[in-house]
């Protein structure tokens, strides 16, 4: 034995509950996204336009190699990612790639950065979801320089299909993950969920320093107003452990 880890390639690096999923879409300006493109793909567009979310939802049940954390398997996760594709012998991946991921957890950030090179920040979170009538009421939080920011969605308990070309579609329906390793080097992972069910949106509110936390260059974003918001019910999902390589000659 040589002490390596050995894993099957086929085995799931992790499982979980994704629930409760808000999502604020913001139209982005390609300069702004273009430094993070990892290397081998290009901007996905809806209509011409690029986008980049900010996401809150709750990671429930969380295991490792179907190893449940101790004590840390459930909680927030609160992301800004945008959009982008790749072709692979004539099929278009689509995926997505984060600028930043915020836990609450150091352990949980610690390993993701370290086995998948991921942008992962531990800092307080907490949320809010309750029900009301016909109406539930989801809020997530995160504290950046003492101060809380926020996104809450106030949405009916009804659950609709995503109809095929929606904005819907174009935000949830992207299964890979796509990571900046270095100039010419990304890796590409997989993402397996079923297809979710939405539930109307009636309102919403933000309260985010964009620029404080994600960097000077989202500053537009502070006053900036959504595209649209959505709020998906959420599945069981499950990460491939097997990373595909891609190279990008110079």
């Amino acid at each position: 034995m040589n002490g390596r880890l050995q894993v099957n390639n086929s085995a799931n690096f992790l499982t979980a509950r994704w629930e409760n999923l808000v999502m604020a879409n913001y139209a982005a300006p390609p300069e702004v996204l273009k430094p993070y493109l990892p290397a081998g793909v290009e901007l996905d567009l809806y209509e011409g336009e690029a986008f980049t979310s900010l996401v809150g939802f709750m990671f429930k049940n969380t295991r490792l190699f179907g190893v449940p954390i101790p004590f840390m398997g459930s909680f927030e996760e609160i992301n800004l990612r945008f959009y982008v594709k790749r072709m692979e012998q004539g099929e278009i991946r689509r995926g997505v790639v984060f600028v930043n991921e915020t836990v609450p957890y150091k352990p949980v950030a610690w390993l993701a950065n370290k086995l998948y090179k991921e942008h992962y920040t531990a800092i307080p979170t907490r949320h809010n979801i309750s029900e009301l009538g016909e109406e539930k009421r989801i809020q997530y939080e995160w504290n950046v320089n003492r101060i809380w920011n926020k996104i809450q969605v106030n949405a009916s308990l009804q659950t609709l299909e995503m109809q095929p070309g929606s904005h819907e579609e174009f935000i949830f329906e992207h299964y890979y993950g796509y990571t900046r390793i270095g100039e010419n080097h990304s890796q590409e992972y997989q993402v397996q969920h079923p297809r979710w069910r939405i539930h109307p949106v009636n309102d919403y509110h933000i309260q985010c320093d964009f620029g404080a936390f994600y960097g000077p260059e989202f500053d537009f974003l502070n006053n900036a107003t959504p595209s649209s918001v959505f709020l998906a019910q959420g599945s069981q999902v499950s990460v491939k452990w097997k990373r595909r390589d891609i190279w990008e000659k110079c």
